[in-house]
């Protein structure tokens, strides 16, 4: 029975809050009795003090962020209150018990008293408590929204870095966010209490006032009598709800000074004042100094044995707790020699490496200003427009055998590029002719291999005004780390990412997945092709499109390399789209039509796909000849291209992409109308000679 009911108050939980503000709201116009006063004031003492050890025994300010929209119920609240029992008081000169008893407690019957006691409570509520909450608050919000930028900015390099995952970074990028709200909500509702008091000095004076004019004037009561009553009534009214009121501020103040702590506020204070115990032997003997001058004996006396004794107490628990622990750690060690060595951790091999000497070390390192990590962020968000796949994080970290300026980018384990940098200097690139009037060291730009120098920062704008291209070094490794991306993408390409591409798909367009996979290609083919494209530098962004292709293909024939052809025709525009100027017209060149059908006689089918067995005499041949085409191309300033028929293209390119890796292979399937081919090159059999 009493989970049926706690379940129903649950689920409840929305309409009990709007009614209470309602009725919030309806005691600021409809007569209350006073003895439901005296229960809606003892409520408001109760809150008061709940929320109070709320805030003390919250370990994050975020676990309170509530307390915003609570600060302005309760304020709305009070002053609701404060108008019901300034009605009855000025009308029946009675408030209910609560307050009657409250003010013959405090004040004991001395109206003077009583009134300083208030101006007291209101004081330091008003300029210590709620002034120091409110400049907290408002510094704590401003700090927080001008942090959230640097620490978007750790959450992504240590995604990057491997440190956190995707989950992890979410959660953290929602934590900073509820923070950014939260001490912003605090700096607005800290107004509110503000506010609250200086109500209640205004309603003071109100009820002292009125309440006087109604005893002499309505009620015919003696001067003296009138303001004794109507003082008393309205202190007790006062501190009834400054009280709660301060208790409220307390509570702000508490939470919004408690972001640099991760532990309660009890746990906090005992093991920060009392974990010296040097202090409290200091802070004893002057006590006892202080007695010895003059100052009562006993109080010192009384305190500086108490803090003797707890600092004797704590000094050999200091003691006991440092065996313990170095006993603990040797049990542990003991105990971890005693167990198998756990080796599967050693097993993993991540997908890219970048490993930095301890020279440039500096470039990911945040506080000397390195922005690396920043840099790799921005890299794997540019291949993902541009390639259209999610670069796993790359692993960052230092390797003590390299070269101090040296660098290794590693792709699942092996070494795949390196370079060295100048972290201080600047790379000129080549305009092209010699200049000696630069001074600098040579080198070779790593990652398209241009002559280049290494020169000093201070003559970066004299070689910028020569034409040099002049870039830092985190730009370079940047650059350099890229073109390796682009260039290894279909090898970094693994299953898990093509599960993850056909899930994000599956979301958009659920059929053509279902169509495809399982049922007439299974995940591992799909990945087939999609390295194939990504080979070529293809982008595999479409992959509805891609993914329809197959679906309609794959129903006539299960060779990948043929689905790959049909890909590209699919995604012949976006193949197309670099390579024509606004002409639209394409510059090629061409075969001769008996090389081509020799290489079409010499393509031979495996289990692993196809393959081209042609004659070493005659592929020598071909290279040669696609090499001076592609020479001549190049000097006219144009994207050396070959265009062949359908089934040679995918071969003609696996042979050719050693010796010529910028040549583009393209089929005449890929031609789409709207282009204008030009033919400015054959390659044909007097190329032997």
């Amino acid at each position: 029975m009493a989970t049926v009911l706690k379940r129903r108050f649950l689920d409840n939980t929305d309409i009990l809050a709007a009614m209470g503000i309602v009725g919030i709201v309806v005691m600021m116009v409809v007569p209350l009795p006073a003895s439901l006063l005296d229960i809606l004031i003892t409520l408001n003492i109760s809150g008061s003090v709940l929320t109070l050890m709320l805030a003390v025994f919250a370990e994050d300010p975020l676990e309170f962020s509530a307390l915003p929209s609570l600060l302005l119920i309760m304020t709305l609240f009070r002053l609701s209150l404060n108008i019901s029992t300034t009605r009855l008081v000025l009308l029946d000169g009675y408030a209910g018990q609560v307050i009657q008893q409250f003010a013959q407690f405090v004040i004991r019957g001395n109206m003077v008293v009583g009134f300083i006691v208030f101006a007291i409570l209101v004081i330091v509520q008003f300029i210590v408590i709620t002034k120091g909450a409110e400049r907290v608050s408002e510094v704590a919000a401003r700090f927080t929204l001008d942090a959230m930028p640097g620490k978007q900015m750790s959450i992504d390099a240590d995604l990057n870095a491997g440190m956190i995952n995707e989950q992890q970074a979410r959660d953290r990028r929602k934590a900073i966010q509820q923070e950014a709200d939260f001490y912003g909500a605090m700096d607005g509702s800290t107004k509110f209490v503000k506010g609250d008091a200086i109500a209640a000095i205004i309603i003071l004076f109100i009820n002292i006032v009125g309440g006087f004019i109604s005893g002499v004037a309505m009620q015919g009561m003696p001067l003296l009598e009138a303001l004794q009553k109507y003082t008393m009534l309205t202190i007790g009214d006062g501190l009834v709800s400054q009280i709660p009121a301060l208790l409220i501020s307390t509570a702000t103040g508490l939470v919004v000074t408690r972001a640099a702590s991760d532990k309660n506020l009890g746990e906090d204070l005992s093991k920060q004042l009392f974990r010296n115990p040097k202090a409290m032997f200091i802070t004893a003997g002057v006590l006892i100094l202080l007695a010895f001058l003059g100052l009562p004996k006993l109080p010192m006396f009384i305190v500086a044995a108490a803090l003797l004794g707890a600092g004797v107490l704590l000094q050999k628990s200091s003691k006991v707790s440092v065996v313990e622990e170095t006993e603990a750690a040797r049990e542990s060690e003991i105990e971890a020699s005693k167990k198998p060595e756990n080796v599967l951790s050693l097993l993993q091999i991540d997908h890219m490496e970048l490993e930095l000497g301890y020279a440039l070390i500096a470039l990911v390192d945040v506080q000397q200003g390195g922005d690396l990590l920043d840099r790799i962020v921005l890299i794997r968000r540019q291949i993902a427009s541009e390639l259209g796949f999610i670069v796993p994080v790359i692993r960052v970290r230092d390797n003590m055998n390299l070269q101090p300026n040296q660098y290794v980018i590693k792709i699942r384990g092996s070494e795949i590029a390196t370079g060295e940098l100048l972290a201080d200097h600047y790379m000129a690139m080549s305009s092209g002719f010699d200049d000696d009037s630069i001074p600098g060291t040579p080198t070779k730009e790593p990652a398209f291999g241009l002559d280049a120098k290494w020169i000093n920062a201070k003559y970066r704008e004299q070689a910028e005004l020569n034409g040099w291209m002049v870039v830092d070094a985190p730009t370079v490794l940047a650059t350099h780390i890229t073109e390796v991306i682009k260039r290894q993408a279909w090898e970094i390409l693994d299953r898990q990412d093509v599960k993850t591409l056909i899930d994000h798909v599956k979301e958009q367009a659920p059929s053509v997945v279902e169509e495809l996979i399982p049922e007439i290609l299974s995940l591992g083919q799909v990945q087939k092709v999609l390295s194939n494209l990504l080979r070529e530098r293809v982008s595999i962004r479409d992959m509805v499109s891609i993914l329809e292709t197959l679906a309609d293909q794959a129903q006539v024939t299960k060779d990948l390399d043929r689905l790959t052809e049909h890909v590209r025709q699919a995604l012949a525009r976006q193949i197309l789209q670099p390579l024509v100027g606004k002409d639209k017209v394409l510059s090629v060149i061409t075969l001769d039509p008996q090389i081509e059908q020799q290489i079409l006689d010499s393509i031979q089918q495996s289990d692993y796909g196809t393959y081209l067995a042609l004659d070493p005499k005659m592929l020598q041949v071909l290279v040669q000849g696609l090499t001076r085409e592609v020479e001549k191309v190049v000097l006219k300033g144009l994207t050396p291209i070959v265009v062949c028929a359908p089934l040679v293209r995918i071969n003609l390119k696996r042979v050719t992409e050693r010796q010529l890796p910028q040549l583009m292979v393209l089929s005449y399937n890929e031609l789409v109308q709207g282009v204008q081919v030009q033919a400015v090159g054959m390659v044909g059999m007097n190329h032997a000679s």
